[in-house]
C-alpha cells in the first residue's frame, strides 16, 4: 500500500506510432520496432495529498527504442501552464512512481524510463468525445494531436472497436481510433492515421479504480 493519498479522474488518450490496435496492449513488439507517442489527460477531479488538481491537463511524450518492457525509454512531461508551483510539484510526485504501489502505471513507467527531458509548461486545448472517437489536444508550441474514427477502407464509414483490459494498469476499456500527431519538443516525430486509445480513467496509488 503506497503511503501517499492521490487520485486522478478524467479523460485519457494514448496516441502512438503503432498501427491501429497498438501491439503493446497485447505484450507484442511495436509495429515499427520502436514506439514514439504520447499519453495525455484532462483531470476532471484530482488531488495529491492536500493539493487539488481539478481541471488541469498534462501530456507526456515518449520514445522507446524497442518494446516497452525492454526499457531505455525517454520521456518529456508537458504541463498545463495554469498549474501553480504546488500543483506542478504534485503532478511530478505522481509521475515519479514513488507514491504508487508495485505494478501500477506510474511505478512501471519509473522502471522503464532512463531519461527525462526538462518539462515544458504550455497552454492546452483539449477536446474529447470518447463515444464519438473524436479528440484533439494542442499544447502550445510543442505538441498537436487529433483523433477521429477509423474508417472502413472500402466504404469509408466509421469503424468501431474497443479494447477491454479487466486487469489493465492503464485503463479498463478504451475506444480505438485513428490519430495524427505532430510533436516538436524534445522528442520530435510526426504520424498520420496511427493508433489512438481513448478512455475515461481513475488512477490511484493502488492502480486503476475505474
Amino acid at each position: 500500500m503506497a503511503a501517499s493519498d492521490w487520485r486522478l479522474e478524467g479523460e485519457w488518450m494514448k496516441n502512438c506510432t503503432c498501427a491501429f490496435g497498438c501491439p503493446c496492449d497485447f505484450n507484442a513488439p511495436p509495429t515499427r520496432g520502436y514506439c514514439k507517442g504520447l499519453v495525455a489527460m484532462r483531470i476532471a477531479k484530482g488531488h495529491f495529498e492536500g493539493t487539488r488538481l481539478d481541471g488541469l491537463c498534462f501530456a507526456i511524450t515518449v520514445d522507446f527504442p524497442g518494446a516497452l518492457h525492454e526499457g531505455n525509454g525517454t520521456i518529456q512531461p508537458i504541463i498545463d501552464e495554469r498549474a501553480t508551483p504546488e500543483q506542478r510539484q504534485a503532478l511530478f510526485d505522481i509521475f515519479s512512481g514513488k507514491h504508487s504501489a508495485e505494478g501500477t502505471l506510474f511505478q512501471i513507467v519509473s522502471l522503464i524510463v532512463t531519461k527525462i527531458h526538462e518539462p515544458v509548461f504550455a497552454p492546452f486545448e483539449f477536446s474529447f468525445d470518447k463515444d464519438g472517437r473524436v479528440a484533439k489536444l494542442v499544447a502550445g508550441g510543442v505538441l498537436e494531436t487529433d483523433v477521429e474514427p477509423i474508417k472502413n477502407p472500402v466504404t469509408g464509414t466509421p469503424h468501431r472497436i474497443q479494447v477491454v483490459m479487466p486487469e489493465g494498469f492503464e485503463h479498463r476499456a478504451a475506444e480505438v481510433a485513428s490519430a495524427n500527431i505532430r510533436s516538436t519538443g524534445a522528442i520530435p516525430f510526426e504520424t498520420q492515421a496511427t493508433h489512438s486509445s481513448l478512455a475515461t480513467v481513475a488512477q490511484t496509488p493502488d492502480g486503476v479504480a475505474a
